[in-house]
């Protein structure tokens, strides 16, 4: 069970509605008042990953529901890191993570849907999104020459295109709903002079070079776009049936203490149960009990 006050801060978060939304209203440094010293961090973060864990046998036991955990960030707000934690001790078997990337040709041949749609998860997973569908109005819509790829007929390359596709989301997503689906999207709100810092530290310790990328720096002379581009997103697709939490992401225990927060609790309204026995089949338990001696 989530603590009272870790649901109140999960509410702090909670989007269910667009109106009156607006992202400078979010604060990326925002701590919800927490002490975050990391052993009192460590803590709070394992209590939720083993409510988690927990919840996520019965869910894979019970077969009905599937859970759907949507990742979406700028470049460095650590939607990789999040997801490495708050899913430690979760069976594998449970759960199926995809990691978006640009589309490949065959992609291309689809509507934008289709490669999202065969990457759901099946009832009793966890489905773990890294980017997601939004990316069509997100990245394509501040590099709108990535249209001209898309094999769209031209007529309906319209100035109404990014509306259209976040109407066809809110849609997709509450038919999603209406089949068991939970969806859950997080948003890792994350300030530009964070974004810096951690790009820095790419270039400047060895161990994570790997990770920077010279495109990245190159977005962020878009960031106003991109934050104008969620904030119509969140704008539109943000509903009781597919939440969008807007999660604070400068610090990243705080980041990943509210996403596994907000996982459970939505896991533990689905008062999942492990399957009960009928009577026959207990009878045939009892029976291989006693020829097991």
């Amino acid at each position: 069970m989530i603590e009272k006050r870790l649901r109140k801060l999960i509410d702090r978060y909670r989007i269910t509605g667009g109106k009156g939304f607006r992202l400078k209203d979010h604060d990326p440094a925002d701590t919800g008042g927490l002490n975050l010293e990391k052993e009192e961090a460590q803590a709070m973060l394992a209590d939720s990953t083993r409510i988690l864990a927990e919840q996520q046998d019965k869910l894979y036991a019970q077969d009905r529901w599937s859970v759907l955990c949507i990742f979406q960030a700028m470049d460095a707000a650590g939607k990789d890191g999040a997801i490495k934690h708050v899913f430690t001790g979760v069976n594998p078997q449970g759960c199926h993570v995809v990691s978006f990337k640009a589309p490949n040709a065959a992609e291309l041949d689809h509507d934008f849907l289709w490669r999202h749609a065969i990457a759901l998860p099946q009832r009793g997973q966890i489905g773990i999104h890294n980017r997601s569908w939004y990316e069509e109005v997100l990245v394509v819509r501040v590099h709108q020459k990535i249209l001209a790829a898309q094999k769209l007929p031209d007529r309906l390359v319209t100035k109404r295109i990014f509306d259209e596709r976040l109407e066809d989301i809110a849609a997709y997503e509450r038919y999603l709903a209406r089949q068991g689906v939970v969806i859950l999207k997080f948003f890792l709100n994350v300030s530009k002079d964070e974004q810096r810092k951690r790009f820095l530290e790419r270039i400047e310790e060895p161990e994570k070079n790997w990770k920077f990328n010279a495109g990245d720096v190159a977005e962020r002379t878009h960031w106003k776009a991109y934050q104008s581009a969620y904030e119509e997103a969140i704008l539109a697709t943000a509903t009781p049936q597919a939440p969008w939490f807007v999660v604070p992401a400068d610090n990243k225990r705080f980041t990943r203490i509210i996403v596994a927060d907000a996982i459970a609790e939505a896991m533990d309204s689905l008062d999942l149960r492990y399957p009960e026995l009928d009577e026959k089949a207990r009878a045939e338990l009892a029976t291989a009990k006693q020829a097991l001696g």
